[in-house]
Order: structure tokens, then C-alpha cells, then sequence
């Protein structure tokens, strides 16, 4: 296993560290098999990720291959679907130990109701004008994988009837719009158990991404933290640094380690492995440095 070391704390280095903790492939929907994903990672000089495709684990065998080939250090992980007070919440579950416990049922589960989900946006989709929007998901998927808004946003696009991806998530499958169910989903206490009990490190993916107020951050990160939820991710992607402050003062008020991810799904986007805002100066201590995870990185 490399042994490179991360730091055991954020000291406010502009330079980018060689971590990726959120990163999907062609399990869920990534572009991206697991094996190329982690020769791109390889290729961009990372040496600790993480894929944590959406509510599953079956691309981690062939990333764990992958990653003995390419020198890497790889965290199994999934990405749950989870609801909070009406808003769609993802937590990432970083799963040294892999799938274990009720974890195991949560994700079967899950894979049902990714099913369910589809058929709703789908019958959403085409009252909107997207005739066979079943279908045409499953032709953007390319495989028989379990669908995901992705797929509907680019079935949308190969129509015609928006310009692009984000116009698609703009106008019909974001929070609140009709392409958006989340009733099916467990309640966010509920899926946070499930990774804490298989030894893993549950982490609220993108908190700044929900469009709550400072307060009601709060709150969702108070629910959180009470589930047994034990890190945030500090930094996703790009974002303003001011917000990325405040962030890490609210996770250091709750006890929360920060972690770090890019939520990369595809080449040719404004992200890549690895690239996203740096890290301020902060007290929050990585999510590396968890002991659950210790071991599973190697060397501080």
C-alpha cells in the first residue's frame, strides 16, 4: 500500500493535496469505469481516493484492482440518497471495513428504489414532452445500472428540449422541480446508521450545495452530528473561500472532521479528480485523520 503522507491538518497550503474522497464511475452515473477513473486519478498525481458511486459498492472490486496496479490508495465508499425536512440529502459513506451489517440490506433496498424513482420521473418527464423517457434514460445510461436524474437530464438534452445538462436540472430535476423525488429514499438518521455500523465514516456530501441558509446549514448539520454522522465535506469541487470559512467554523462548533471531494463524474467539465478550492487554515481536522480511517490511509 503508498505510503505518502497527507497532513494531519489544514494549514492553509494553496497547493492542491493528492486526496479525492467523492467520485463516481460507470457503477452509477460516472462516465468513467472504475479502472479508467483510477488511471486518471494516477495520471493527475493523486494517491488517496475514493469511489463512492450512488448506493452501491459494485464498482469497488474493480477500482481495488485498478488501484494495486496503479500504486493507489483506495477507500470503499457509496453515496446514499437520503431526505431531511423535504430536501434530497446525500451522505457519503466511507466504508474501510466495506459492506457490512444492515448496510448490506440498506443498499438492496435502495436499488429498489432507484427502480421506483425512475419509473415516477419518468411518468413526470413525459408529461413535460419527453415521449419514452423511460427508454430514452436507459439509452443514456449504456448499461442496465440503476437510473439516475443524470441519465433523464441527458435524455432531455439528446431530445431537444433543453441546451445542456445544468439547464436540465435548472428547469425540471433539481430540489423542489417535477424530475425531483426523493420520496422514496430513508431518512437521513436511518442511512447514516447504516454506515456507522459497518465501521465506516458517514459524510454529509456538498452541504453548501443545498441552497439553505446559514441557519438551516446549521440545522441539517445538527441532525447530523446527532444520527452519528461524523464528517462534512469541507470542500466540493469549487466554491467562494469566505463560505468555505464559515463552513469549517460550523463543522468545528459540532465536532465534525472535513473532508474533501470533487463529486467528478465526467472528463471534459469544469472539474477533474482532485481539482477543487483549496483548503483554509482551519482547527477541523481532516477526515483522514479519523481512526476509522487511519489505517485505511496509511502514514500521517
Amino acid at each position: 500500500m503508498p505510503m505518502s503522507p497527507l497532513p494531519a491538518r489544514f494549514e492553509g497550503d494553496p497547493e492542491p493535496l493528492a486526496i479525492d474522497l467523492h467520485m463516481h464511475s460507470t457503477a452509477s452515473d460516472g462516465a468513467l469505469s472504475p479502472e479508467a477513473l483510477l488511471a486518471l486519478c494516477k495520471a493527475r498525481g493523486l494517491t488517496h481516493v475514493a469511489l463512492t458511486d450512488h448506493d452501491t459498492l459494485a464498482g469497488v472490486p474493480e477500482a481495488a484492482a485498478a488501484a494495486a496496479r496503479e500504486g493507489l490508495t483506495l477507500i470503499p465508499g457509496t453515496e446514499l440518497s437520503t431526505q431531511w425536512r423535504g430536501h434530497n440529502i446525500h451522505v457519503v459513506g466511507l466504508l474501510p471495513q466495506g459492506v457490512r451489517g444492515p448496510l448490506a440490506e440498506g443498499l438492496a433496498a435502495q436499488a429498489e428504489a432507484r427502480e421506483r424513482r425512475a419509473l415516477k420521473i419518468a411518468e413526470r418527464l413525459e408529461k413535460l414532452g419527453l415521449e419514452n423517457a423511460l427508454a430514452r434514460a436507459r439509452e443514456q445510461a449504456g448499461s442496465e445500472r440503476p437510473l439516475g436524474r443524470p441519465d433523464f437530464a441527458r435524455a432531455l438534452v439528446a431530445a431537444g428540449l433543453v441546451p445542456d445538462v445544468a439547464t436540465a436540472f435548472k428547469k425540471h430535476l433539481g430540489d423542489g422541480k417535477a424530475g425531483d423525488v426523493k420520496s422514496h429514499w430513508p431518512g437521513l438518521s436511518e442511512a447514516v446508521a447504516w454506515i456507522v455500523a459497518a465501521g465506516g465514516v458517514a459524510v454529509l456530501a456538498h452541504p453548501l450545495r443545498h441552497g439553505l441558509t446559514r441557519r438551516k446549514r446549521g440545522l441539517l448539520l445538527d441532525a447530523f452530528r446527532e444520527a452519528g454522522g461524523q464528517a462534512a465535506e469541507l470542500v466540493s469541487g469549487f466554491q467562494n473561500p469566505d463560505a468555505t470559512r464559515d463552513l469549517a467554523r460550523q463543522l468545528q462548533e459540532r465536532e465534525l472532521y472535513a473532508s474533501l471531494g470533487s463529486d467528478f463524474h465526467f472528463p471534459g467539465g469544469h472539474l477533474a479528480p482532485g481539482s477543487m478550492s483549496p483548503v483554509p487554515r482551519t482547527a477541523t481536522p481532516p477526515v483522514w485523520t479519523h481512526p476509522r480511517l487511519v489505517a485505511c490511509v496509511g502514514a500521517l
